[in-house]
């Protein structure tokens, strides 16, 4: 069986803090361990998961832009914002 560690979530903020440095503490100490022949591997996959993020929060602003333009094209919002 391998090496893993079980963790329990706690939703406090100051637990959810002190948890996202222990994984990310634990990452860096497994990436000191890979060989360097895999680290592109790595940095590729941190890259997606940047890219994954990114393109959730456009995905996001794009849904609400849709949802909220339609009240944006009623003659009375043009009327509201005309003298400002």
């Amino acid at each position: 069986m391998g090496n893993h560690q079980v963790f329990t979530l706690d939703f406090h903020k100051e637990n959810l803090i002190f948890l996202n440095m222990k994984v990310k503490d634990l990452i860096l100490k497994e990436i000191e361990k890979i060989p360097d022949k895999y680290l592109g591997e790595v940095l590729d996959f941190i890259r997606f998961l940047e890219t994954k993020t990114i393109e959730e929060k456009i995905g996001t602003a794009v849904a609400s832009e849709s949802s909220l333009g339609k009240d944006w094209l009623k003659a009375e919002e043009d009327k509201a914002w005309k003298n400002l």
